[in-house]
């Protein structure tokens, strides 16, 4: 890893000279905009919206757009006179359990690497913070914005996490949850979910989980780098029926993460439950009968070749069975003869 920032840690009269890391990247898939004819990638002018000239970058300037629309063009004698920090130091305001911290207001995460002597500060810090599980309110200046942060220990590192400002997380202003205090689920449904919750409850393993899209993307890309054909990838079929009644569905959900597991399956004592399940189990049979529209178009696109091959066995097989069928009618035409005779 390459450092982006060089600093201190500063706490009280101790002073940690560390590094700065990103500790995150991002893998999302990339594409180009290209031209389909020869591949060519498709390139942009910078032209003015008003006057519709090409426009220089020694011409363009930073404008800030008001609410009502209008701009205003700012020089750089005008960003001049901004607050810009450029200090160097990690600033430690206060320690505070890192219970208080909302989850919503951290944003981008970093390493912070001690220099060779500065090994037993660093330490000495981590220790205290993981003992006393607080975390360190800090401020930071990087790329000349000064922003407020958190120190926390992750692992034997100690992990800088810059944090939003608090009107930067939105209002959840949703109308239909207005109502829902007066919503009561049933007792029943109460105790099927919390069954529900402990059948499903596990461990978390960061390699029980991958980025399908990017690997289906990187499989294409190499399928067509070979020359081979590209195939469609196989949906999972919905194994899921119409729920009829949420009792019934939490049953059904404890039911299946059950059978997962081997464990043995209780089935729904009363009548309402027991038609429910069946209700809902001819809804799944008749759903994986059949084929999910998006997988029958894929499988048809997917290659014009084998589709004529199919089309051709096809019609052998039909010219088969007529040629079988004709034979046949002809010996039972004789024998009806001979008795005839």
């Amino acid at each position: 890893m390459r450092a982006i920032w060089k600093g201190a840690v500063s706490f009280g009269l101790v002073n940690v000279p560390v590094r700065l890391y990103s500790a995150t990247e991002n893998h999302d898939v990339q594409f180009r905009q290209v031209h389909r004819e020869d591949g060519g990638r498709i390139k942009y002018q910078r032209v003015c919206s008003i006057d519709g000239e090409q426009v220089s970058y020694d011409d363009i300037a930073k404008g800030f757009e008001t609410e009502d629309g209008q701009m205003v063009v700012l020089t750089d004698e005008d960003l001049a006179q901004l607050p810009v920090s450029s200090s160097k130091e990690i600033a430690v305001d206060k320690f505070v359990p890192s219970s208080q911290i909302d989850a919503m207001l951290l944003d981008k995460s970093y390493f912070l690497e001690p220099d060779k002597g500065s090994v037993k500060p660093y330490v000495l810090l981590r220790d205290a913070l993981r003992s006393t599980d607080r975390v360190a309110l800090v401020t930071v200046s990087i790329r000349t914005r000064s922003t407020v942060a958190l120190l926390r220990v992750r692992e034997d590192v100690i992990v800088l996490q810059t944090m939003l400002w608090p009107d930067e997380i939105r209002s959840a202003d949703f109308g239909v949850l207005d109502d829902a205090n007066d919503v009561e689920p049933k007792s029943a449904e109460l105790a099927m979910a919390g069954m529900l919750v402990d059948s499903l409850s596990g461990d978390y393993d960061p390699d029980d989980y991958s980025d399908d899209y990017e690997d289906a993307v990187k499989e294409v890309v190499r399928a067509k780098l070979e020359g081979n054909e590209v195939t469609a990838v196989p949906e999972e079929e919905d194994e899921g029926g119409e729920v009829l009644d949420l009792l019934a569905a939490l049953q059904q959900s404890v039911n299946r993460a059950k059978k997962s597991r081997g464990e043995p399956v209780e089935e729904p004592d009363d009548q309402e439950s027991k038609a429910t399940s069946k209700s809902t189990a001819k809804a799944e049979s008749g759903s994986t009968k059949k084929e999910p529209a998006k997988k029958a178009a894929a499988k048809k696109t997917a290659s014009s070749k084998p589709a004529k091959k199919a089309s051709s066995k096809k019609t052998a097989a039909n010219k088969t069975s007529t040629k079988s069928a004709t034979k046949k009618t002809a010996k039972t035409a004789k024998k009806q003869a001979k008795k005839a005779g």
